[in-house]
């Protein structure tokens, strides 16, 4: 099979909307050049489009007209290095995901520890902010979790009792070994995002040992992060205010 057709059938394959890159096509140093002729022929035909340098996509048709990719497929493509996640999404973008503001911020932060990503394409606008810990694609999703809690004073409208409900629900869904590694990542995280995973974990009733944690944190420390205990029952061993 010729690099041409290769490249359509791959094409043919993506979903329409959805963005992709050179990276998506595993092709080889030598395969390149026929591979990006293609492509520009397939962008004169309006087969695809072209975002930004290397970024692409599949015109979505709809009775309203054309419909490209929303914000978070468009920044996708930057949140990979050859195939390997790096980055995440996090900020207001995150915490509106998860249900805690109803507000939607006009720039998007990307979390990396090995890059600082920013973006600016029409509209799509993103800066850097500077993960923790090193991105995977296995523990991502914990890292969005916990910058929740890192970042629970500067989320706006939010509600305190709702979104303490939702933090415990979403810690429920991980299983034990997934609080396990969640646990060990929240060390690398400030005192106080220490303190609230422990009271939030410890609400959940999940029998798994936080002595880790709690030797992690200054017991003459008080974290004021504005809870009250009717709210989470448990602030009072983690010097929660």
């Amino acid at each position: 099979m010729n690099i041409a057709k290769k490249i359509q059938e791959k094409i043919n394959s993506f979903e329409r909307g959805n963005t992709f890159t050179y990276q998506d096509f595993s092709i080889k140093k030598e395969e390149y050049s026929a591979t990006s002729k293609t492509i520009e022929r397939l962008i004169k035909k309006g087969k695809i489009k072209r975002i930004s340098t290397g970024v692409f996509y599949k015109p979505k048709q709809t009775v309203f007209g054309e419909l490209r990719p929303n914000e978070e497929k468009i920044i996708t493509p930057y949140l990979f290095n050859n195939g390997k996640r790096i980055a995440y999404i996090t900020g207001l973008l995150l915490y509106n995901k998860m249900g805690l503001t109803t507000q939607i911020p006009k720039e998007i932060s990307i979390a990396s520890r090995e890059k600082r990503i920013y973006i600016s394409k029409g509209s799509i606008k993103a800066n850097a902010v500077k993960s923790y810990v090193e991105v995977t694609d296995d523990n991502y999703k914990y890292l969005e979790y916990l910058d929740a809690l890192k970042d629970w004073k500067k989320i706006p409208d939010l509600d305190k009792k709702s979104a303490v409900e939702i933090l415990i629900t979403k810690l429920k869904e991980f299983d034990k070994n997934q609080s396990k590694e969640l646990l060990r990542i929240a060390l690398s995280y400030p005192p106080r995002v220490r303190a609230f995973f422990g009271a939030l974990l410890e609400n959940t009733g999940n029998k798994i040992d936080l002595t880790s944690l709690e030797e992690s944190l200054n017991p003459l420390s008080e974290y004021k992060l504005g809870i009250a205990k009717e709210i989470l029952p448990t602030i009072e061993k983690w010097n929660i205010k």
